[in-house]
């Protein structure tokens, strides 16, 4: 029976008081959405919230982040002004310090990506460092970095300042009730049953931090989260400290710092965390912590004394080790559930929460008014895990890994170690046998190259070039010169069929699909701004049933983006059927002849020209063979019944071995591809890119009868001057040795201008290739380019780069249609 004054239904109902449901309540308020009720079950701020560091600092690996945090700090400093209740905010700006030349090699990478994204950021000696921050020792410092913009707030205050933001402009807050079920009805939320009533609802927001998961499981959706202890001491007072130090991280003691009463709040990321509540979170943990764990702590505090010694002599004044959520990759969890429509989750904030609850709910309301995210959140995209992520056993092995991922070196290709092998295809044996040395996509295990005999099949790191970098210019080589074998099975297949199946897919996607029987299309998927959902390859392998092939990271994401705008009246089923084909990429000059020796069928180009596909013979199997290249050569994706894999395989290596067949991993697929400046979803094509910034206005078809998702903005992008100030180019360093990996910022006549989205040592061309987002002010076009001067930022160190629109590579892509 419900509570007198208890609201039987409202539009939004938010579960979770902490500072991210706050943040919602606040962001769909001021944008007038009035009709909001946030639900906490004790007080705001009492779960995870009241107990974290309040560090708030503005740089991330993903320009989208950042500007998330960003945001944060815009907001912060303003609060109080407006809703009369401090937050604690102070812009104290943060230093990080380097203890090793390769930490400082990750800091100036870091300074030049700063100065991409447009954060103010400074390279200091230690020196400047020790002035900055006075309290601490640099003996053993190589220099550091100072960030003047980045700051601290109090996290319960700023709970309270964002809660009442969101009173003033009319949301409901009710604390002390529990949620418990989730009402749903044809796929969709209904409302939720409280131990005050029940609220029918248009929309249910899931913001309840280390219960998210549970809150989840009410309602049959996945939030694959884990609760880890997180520690850390507040000291007695320390002379030389004072409210304006900066906050200090020192990553190679996997530590930091920040003031607090005249004290040091002190802690850290151990290396190997510390998972909480196999069994579930405790109904009513509120303002509590967990016993003391100075063993667990030790790592920490055996640092913090190299760094203030003074420490040593100082009484804690108190210990805090509070649980706190963490999630596979360190990223949080944002959006609307594939499972359940109107039902959104904001939860798994690592730590990160009090940085990131501004942007977050703000992108997070806007995300559910609008419909879909308003800029590209992918990183942060609940759809890039699936359900056997939220596997119990699998979530407690990785988190203990990905808690101290956040003080970790982020080495290039950084690989996670804990909870694999997970997804293994048909061929995992065998490569393992034949010395592959395996990532992670996914969960898939897949080959990123092949160690020679005798060399340990281990990835070395580094910021330089890595130990097999050999290893992948013979592979390189292979597919350039003869036939090399790529197994691609994670690709995600999704197999769309009905009555009106062609008709549905060609509103979804960009190209038109209604081709032939047997032809295949490229073809962007775009959102109603114009910009990139995903890339795909749609085969038509009846008139009303295609084959899409898409992104190993992409399944979940794409099957509820194609779900969702399916009409709901059309006749049309989409079913991922990743699990039942292989793919097994044949590519080079030699992949026909050897294909030959095992089918009947014909492979000239008359009878099987390029971007079609047909069913064939191959041995003893029945196979797709789809005429299209990821790397820019002659060949064949084959797409195998998982039960053929390994016969096809064997018959492959059998009968390639007169024409130098070999094996070949991802790591020579990214350089392959890069060479030709083929792009790839989530790197150079983003919800923010549109087909003609990228350079892909040839896989969108204008002139289809029914139009497309996205027409009328690339229309009216088309017409705008300005849209084409920001565009992808090809750069290639004038200079054979050094080594680009990502994320470097790219300079046009000495100004930042843009950063490397993509980037690999080009065998071929015999020099390090990028693909790059230019952001520029005048538009990107072949005048701009030949009369401007490029460079890329490298660790501090400028190289000049030669810009093209069109790879220099095959430029006219001739050899994949080569005859024979």
């Amino acid at each position: 029976m419900a509570s007198k004054n208890f609201p039987d239904r409202a539009q939004y109902v938010i579960i979770g008081g902490g500072i991210v449901g706050c943040s919602v309540a606040y962001h769909l308020a001021k944008m007038g959405h009035t009709d909001v009720v946030l639900l906490e079950q004790g007080q705001l701020s009492c779960g995870t919230t009241w107990h974290a560091a309040g560090l708030v600092g503005q740089l991330r690996s993903q320009p989208a982040m950042t500007n998330l945090i960003r945001y944060s700090t815009e907001l912060y400093a303003q609060l109080e002004a407006e809703t009369g209740l401090a937050t604690g905010w102070n812009e104290c700006g943060s230093v990080t310090v380097a203890r090793s030349d390769d930490r400082m090699t990750m800091l100036l990478r870091t300074a030049a990506a700063a100065r991409a994204q447009g954060v103010d950021v400074d390279v200091i000696t230690a020196s400047e460092a020790q002035d900055k921050w006075p309290v601490m020792q640099v003996d053993d410092v190589k220099g550091g970095l100072w960030m003047p913009g980045d700051g601290k707030a109090n996290p319960t205050d700023l709970t309270q300042s964002l809660a009442k933001g969101a009173r003033m402009n009319g949301a409901k807050i009710i604390e002390g009730v529990t949620v418990t079920d989730i009402l749903t009805k044809d796929g969709a939320v209904t409302g939720v049953v409280t131990d005050h009533g029940t609220i029918e609802a248009d929309v249910v927001v899931n913001c309840g931090g280390q219960w998210a998961r549970k809150l989840g499981q009410m309602c049959g959706v996945n939030v694959p989260l884990h609760s880890a202890e997180h520690m850390y001491i507040v000291t007695e007072r320390i002379e030389g400290v004072n409210p304006d130090l900066p906050v200090l991280r020192d990553p190679d003691g996997y530590i930091y710092f920040k003031e607090e009463t005249g004290g040091l709040v002190m802690g850290g990321f151990e290396p190997e965390a510390k998972p909480w509540a196999m069994d579930g979170i405790p109904d009513k943990f509120f303002f509590q912590l967990l016993p003391d764990d100075w063993d667990q702590f030790e790592i920490l505090l055996e640092n913090a004394l190299i760094r203030v010694p003074q420490m040593a002599d100082t009484g804690v004044r108190k210990f805090y080790n509070g649980p706190e959520s963490f999630t596979p990759d360190n990223n949080y969890l944002l959006g609307e559930a594939p499972e359940l429509k109107n039902f959104f989750v904001g939860a798994g904030f690592n730590s990160m929460g009090i940085a990131s609850a501004g942007g977050a709910g703000r992108a997070l309301a806007e995300w559910i008014v609008e419909g879909g995210p308003t800029s590209d959140l992918f990183a942060v995209d609940i759809r890039r895990f699936a359900n056997f992520n939220n596997n119990p056993t699998w979530l407690h092995d990785r988190v203990k890994e990905t808690l101290g991922l956040h003080y970790a070196m982020p080495w290039p290709n950084r690989e996670l170690d804990t909870a694999r092998p997970f997804r293994r295809s048909a061929l995992f044996d065998r490569l393992k046998a034949k010395n592959a040395v395996f990532g992670s996509k996914m969960g898939w295990e897949r080959a990123n190259f092949f160690a020679a005999e005798g060399q340990d099949p281990v990835i070395e790191y580094s910021f330089g070039r890595q130990n097999w970098h050999d290893n992948v210019a013979q592979e390189h080589k292979a597919t350039r010169e003869d036939v090399a074998v790529f197994d691609q099975s994670s690709f995600a297949k999704l197999l769309v069929q009905g009555r009106d199946a062609c008709e549905q897919l060609n509103q979804i996607c960009a190209a038109n699909v209604d081709v032939e029987i047997g032809d295949t299309v490229y073809t962007g998927v775009l959102n109603e701004r114009g910009g990139y959902e995903s890339d795909l390859t749609v085969l038509r392998l009846k008139a009303q049933e295609f084959m899409l092939i898409t992104g190993s990271a992409q399944a979940v994401h794409d099957a509820d983006w194609i779900r969702k705008n399916f009409d709901e009246n059309a006749h049309v089923f989409l079913t991922d059927v990743t699990a039942a084909w292989s793919v097994l990429a044949v590519m080079g000059p030699r992949s026909r002849d050897v294909l030959k020796t095992l089918t009947k069928a014909d492979l000239s180009n008359e009878a099987f020209p390029f971007a079609t596909s047909q069913e064939i013979d191959l041995g003893y199997a029945t196979v797709i063979a789809n005429r299209m290249t990821y790397v820019g050569e002659l060949g064949w994706e084959l797409l195998v019944p998982v039960e053929f894999t390994a016969g096809v395989y064997d018959d492959l290596m059998a009968a390639g071995a007169e024409f130098g067949i070999r094996d070949a991993g991802y790591y020579a697929l990214e350089g392959l591809r890069l060479e030709k400046g083929f792009r790839a979803w989530s790197r150079e094509l983003t919800p923010d890119i549109s087909p003609l910034q990228a350079g892909l206005s040839f896989a969108v078809d204008f002139d289809k009868p029914g139009g497309f998702i996205g027409k009328d903005a690339l229309l009216a992008a088309k017409a705008d001057p300005d849209h084409m100030k920001t565009r992808i180019i090809q750069l290639v360093l004038e200079d054979s040795a050094p080594q680009l990996w990502g994320g470097e910022a790219v300079l046009c006549d000495g100004e930042e201008i843009g950063e490397v989205r993509s980037a690999a040592y080009g065998h071929t061309l015999g020099a390090s290739v990028a693909l790059c987002q230019l952001d520029a002010t005048e538009k990107v076009t072949a005048d701009f380019i030949r009369s401007h001067t490029f460079e890329i930022d490298l660790a501090g160190i400028r190289f000049a780069a030669k810009a093209h629109l069109r790879s220099p590579y095959d430029p006219k892509s001739e050899r994949p249609k080569a005859n024979g």
